[in-house]
């Protein structure tokens, strides 16, 4: 998820069996949010299209050492009484006192909830929360979001450089990331010794009724395309390739190479044998060979993989924004960094976090899913930012097929 100048810097959590509630709740909310949220994604694409942009709420930080923040379950360092020991010294450190509440359960269903006060420019109760990319662009193009005074920031110099400029955010100017993940390809090793390269050979004859994929359009159909030879981060493609894609997608599921498309509970397939490779998530085979057997393995694609974020976001209505930024600030220091990614297993976006995270456990270090250097992450792409009327096709196109196969 991050690119850095270092030999290496994402982080994860090493803490595998204390991760799994955690992975299982995540990966469960972004794949619904791709698999069923069809019909709210068109609604809120249309969103706003006449109508002005609200203004930003006034900035009471100076008077007002207080801060909500939501986020999404099991998604920060969290000790066995309940506290989050990174978020108990911030409060020491700066006299903030923040509101942590996990209140995002799904990308969309967290939408549907505050999009009218985010309209009018209302406070929602979240003076930042982390939403993920797509999701993000959705923001930025409505408006809904505050800009970032850097100057409050002087850690985004840690911001791994690949992640500084994605389409739907040039310079970062409303978002930085929180944490990322990688989408795939996995095997069973007992099932298929010869190992799989690419996502062609999830076609291959002998894996036929053997194959699942998941219900996140974007990492579904970003790896298809990424196959067909596609920059899907590039501005430069449209509905000819996406189509080209979905006729890949359509094919194999008509005629039986796929047997699922789901969300998180493709791993249940996995693991009883009903499906023998799939396309997947990084995080979920490393916790999957911890709880049922080391015999599954993952990679990124020889034609590249996805690489998803979930980011902080002020939105538009927050009356205490320089608290906010002083928290991403503070989010961004490599030790904190480190501390958060060793219990969340996923990837952290800060630069020298990985060598902060040695001291926490030497071996994280030798992971390219939790620590990937530059050469991993040059063949990973963020899927690029659509417009409304994109997402409305794309997104019905791929559902009509999720709903047939």
């Amino acid at each position: 998820m991050s690119s850095r100048p270092l030999p290496q810097d994402p982080i994860v959590r090493a803490l595998v069996a204390q991760a799994r509630q955690a992975q299982v709740t995540r990966r469960g909310l972004l794949a619904g949010a791709g698999a069923g949220a069809s019909a709210l994604a068109l609604a809120a694409c249309s969103t706003g299209g006449g109508q002005a942009k609200p203004t930003a709420a006034a900035d009471t930080s100076d008077t007002d050492k207080t801060l909500n923040w939501a986020n999404w379950a099991a998604y920060i360092d969290e000790d066995d009484d309940g506290n989050y020991p990174t978020l108990v010294a911030f409060e020491e450190q700066t006299g903030i006192s923040v509101n942590y509440e996990v209140a995002v359960d799904d990308n969309n269903t967290y939408y549907g909830k505050v999009k009218d006060q985010l309209a009018l420019g209302q406070d929602i109760g979240a003076d930042t929360v982390c939403l993920t990319d797509w999701m993000v662009s959705r923001w930025i193009r409505l408006g809904y979001t505050q800009e970032l005074d850097h100057g409050n920031i002087p850690n985004i110099a840690n911001l791994a450089p690949a992640l500084a400029n994605p389409s739907f955010d040039e310079g970062r100017k409303y978002s930085l990331p929180w944490q990322g993940g990688f989408a795939g390809i996995c095997w069973n090793t007992e099932k298929v010794p010869g190992g799989l390269e690419t996502v062609q050979d999830l076609w291959n004859s002998e894996l036929k009724g053997r194959v699942g994929v998941l219900s996140e359009m974007r990492d579904t159909m970003g790896l298809i395309m990424l196959q067909n030879g596609v920059d899907i981060s590039s501005p430069d493609w449209g509905d000819a390739e996406f189509d080209a894609a979905i006729e890949v997608l359509d094919e194999q599921v008509a005629n039986g190479q796929i047997r699922n498309i789901k969300g998180n509970s493709y791993l249940e397939d996995l693991k009883s044998e009903d499906t023998l490779a799939a396309i997947c998530w990084s995080g979920d085979i490393t916790v999957l060979n911890a709880e049922a057997g080391d015999k599954w393995q993952f990679a990124i694609p020889s034609a590249g993989g996805t690489l998803w974020n979930d980011n902080f976001l002020i939105p538009i209505g927050s009356p205490r924004k320089t608290n906010a930024e002083t928290l991403i600030n503070y989010y961004y220091e490599p030790e904190v960094a480190a501390e958060v990614a060793a219990w969340v297993n996923y990837i952290t976006p800060v630069v020298g976090a990985q060598e902060a995270a040695v001291a926490i456990d030497p071996e994280l270090a030798e992971n390219q899913l939790i620590f990937p250097n530059e050469e991993t992450l040059s063949n990973a792409f963020i899927f690029r930012a659509l417009s409304g009327a994109e997402e409305q096709k794309y997104q019905t196109q791929f559902q009509q097929i999720l709903l047939g196969s």
